[in-house]
């Protein structure tokens, strides 16, 4: 006789693999969501109340300590410097990097698989091995407290080169002869036909660039000392006092710092995810 109670229990191997990952990614997740947890429970604190025992989700909503934390200097200044700062330097990289990719994967020339090579090499000196020479640069220019020091030294990345060449190498090359039938130079080409095909690519790119620009702590701190150039990841460091720390206060600037990033990517994760596909990156 078959045990036909057991019917509705009965999975196939697809429906087994996408619970096991759930059990697994579930947890994974909520740990990763802990901090930030802790963060915006802090935030609503009382001020003087952050301390034992630690408790994850808010008891108190005390949303004085944003506008304290708001007034406490001139944060409007400073996130206005940084998206400036974010917006410039995504424009660069899609710029110089969609060039150079460009030229690395449909341009014949002596040396290309070398020199890219090269470029991949950068990526593994790590930024404080350059950081030195840059800050002479900067200091023999004279950019000290200006844009052009919190921008030029990073509108070329290896990394966003090594993205988008990884997904332009993926393009079908016949769309590349019917553009030059069709008369097109390689400048036409380039903004015409491949960046449209990878727009998913060039936006993963660009929240890379702005994550990378809008959370920078250390090259800012070394050349923007004015009050008036300082990016938000600078001005948050007001509530570090040298005998004590206000914690509501900066875990409550800190909540509002992470707030657009967070915008960005549920606005783009769908072309994120695409784009890491395309590159070649997944998983």
């Amino acid at each position: 006789m078959k045990k036909t109670w057991l019917l509705p229990f009965r999975m196939d191997r697809r429906t087994r693999t996408t619970l096991i990952l759930a059990l697994i990614l579930i947890p994974a997740a909520f740990v990763i969501l802990v901090p930030y947890l802790w963060m915006l429970t802090t935030s609503l604190k009382l001020r003087g109340t952050t301390g034992l025992p630690p408790y994850l989700f808010p008891t108190t909503f005390v949303f004085e300590n944003y506008l304290q934390a708001w007034q406490a200097a001139p944060f409007a200044r400073y996130y206005l410097n940084t998206s400036v700062v974010a917006i410039a330097i995504i424009f660069a990289r899609v710029i110089f990097a969609g060039m150079a990719a460009y030229a690395f994967s449909f341009l014949n020339f002596r040396g290309r698989d070398l020199l890219f090579l090269l470029f991949l090499g950068t990526m593994m000196i790590p930024f404080q091995a350059t950081i030195i020479p840059s800050y002479l640069i900067i200091r023999d220019l004279k950019w000290f407290n200006t844009f052009q020091a919190l921008i030029v030294p990073r509108m070329v990345d290896a990394f966003s080169i090594f993205l988008l060449r990884q997904a332009f190498i993926s393009l079908p090359k016949d769309y590349l002869d019917a553009a030059q039938l069709d008369g097109c130079n390689h400048w036409q080409i380039l903004w015409k036909v491949v960046m449209p095909l990878n727009r998913s690519s060039a936006v993963t790119m660009g929240l890379f660039a702005f994550l990378f620009a809008w959370n920078d702590f250390l090259w800012p701190l070394l050349v923007a000392n004015d009050e008036n150039m300082r990016t938000i990841q600078i001005g948050l460091q007001i509530f570090s006092g040298r005998y004590q720390t206000e914690w509501t206060y900066m875990m409550a600037g800190t909540v509002t710092a992470t707030l657009l990033p967070i915008i960005l990517f549920l606005v783009a994760q769908r072309s994120f995810i695409s784009g890491l596909s395309r590159s070649g990156l997944k998983g």
